[in-house]
């Protein structure tokens, strides 16, 4: 099932229902109506601003604005004017006064992404925005306050960054009043069916066309696969699927190799001396049978399971792969 984070009109999902997973339903619940600050931990692709958003759509501050920020996208030189504005004249191009993003979250919340990447004369005006809710744009002397909710991700070790000298101390424990940390993929495998229910019928809509359905053992590849790109590996995925296939069940034929462990071998280089360990006896048959095997599965997968284009491929006739196939095991 999808977390029921659906008060106040949210509109955003956590899928999952993992031990791990309710921990963070429960969290966001505890900490969506106070105006403490958040700091979201975890790997990247894992949701770090899905669980922003749904700590914002679910406080009294859901009919104010949600303000993202991503630190690590900006040049430092244009982040401060980015977060915190400034004035005509300010700076060669500034033909105009502009509204930083945190006047724009006023009443809100403002999501700082990557806090990790921002550059430490840009830490010291952040620290003065967190303990006086106030600040200038750049070129002004007026003082701006703002009523401003902060939550802050990172994929980095903060307290590493501190000891290396990168970031702050006194900030980085003005932002870790509230820490959430968000599991990889790979330490919540059983979400894994639901996030691809979820995604299947997300992209498929999107396209136009019915929802594939995956095997049994495809899924057993998808749960056996560790995920480094996390959640927005497994959509990317999922919508190539959906794209690319022709019909509406997912195989293991279409699985990338990385997921399968398939991979054409090389074949050993078999010299009659006594340091080779294939004199001591090989399995002929079963070695060739293996290998002819995993060729037909790489030709498949490189022609999307179109078998005259990978008979064609391997340089024989389209009946005679359908018997090696047969005979292999492979229909």
């Amino acid at each position: 099932m999808a977390g029921d984070i659906q008060n106040n009109g949210n509109p955003f999902q956590i899928i999952g229902a993992s031990k791990v997973i309710n921990r963070i339903y429960e969290l966001i619940e505890k900490v969506s109506n106070s105006n403490s600050t958040v700091l979201i931990l975890g790997e990247s692709g894992t949701g770090k601003e899905l669980v922003a958003k749904n700590i914002h759509f679910s406080s009294i501050r859901a009919e104010k604005p949600f303000i993202p920020v991503n630190c690590g996208a900006i040049p430092t030189e244009l982040l401060e004017s980015e977060l915190f504005g400034h004035e005509k004249g300010a700076f060669t191009g500034a033909v105009a006064a502009r509204v930083g993003r945190f006047e724009l979250a006023d009443g809100g919340t403002i999501f700082l992404d990557e806090i990790g990447e921002m550059q430490a004369i840009l830490q010291v005006k952040l620290l003065r925005v967190l303990q006086e809710k106030s600040f200038e744009r750049i070129g002004g002397t007026r003082i701006v306050n703002v009523d401003v909710r902060i939550v802050a991700a990172t994929n980095q070790d903060l307290e590493e960054a501190v000891s290396a000298g990168r970031f702050r101390e006194d900030l980085f424990y003005r932002l870790n009043v509230i820490p959430i940390c968000i599991p990889p993929l790979r330490e919540r495998m059983e979400d894994i069916p639901l996030l691809c229910d979820y995604l299947i019928n997300k992209h498929a809509g999107r396209v136009g066309r019915n929802p594939i359905r995956i095997t049994e053992e495809s899924m057993r590849m998808f749960t056996g696969y560790r995920w480094p790109g996390n959640v927005r590996e497994l959509e990317n995925t999922i919508e190539r699927l959906i794209v690319l296939k022709d019909d509406d069940v997912v195989t293991p034929y279409d699985l990338p190799e990385k997921m399968t462990g398939r991979s054409i071998p090389n074949l050993p280089d078999i010299e009659d001396d006594d340091t080779n360990p294939f004199v001591s006896g090989i399995d002929l048959n079963a070695a060739l049978e293996e290998y002819e095997k995993r060729l037909i599965l790489h030709a498949l997968e490189l022609h999307n399971r179109v078998k005259s284009q990978a008979a064609k491929y391997l340089n024989i006739n389209r009946t005679t792969l359908i018997e090696k196939m047969k005979r292999l095991g492979l229909s």
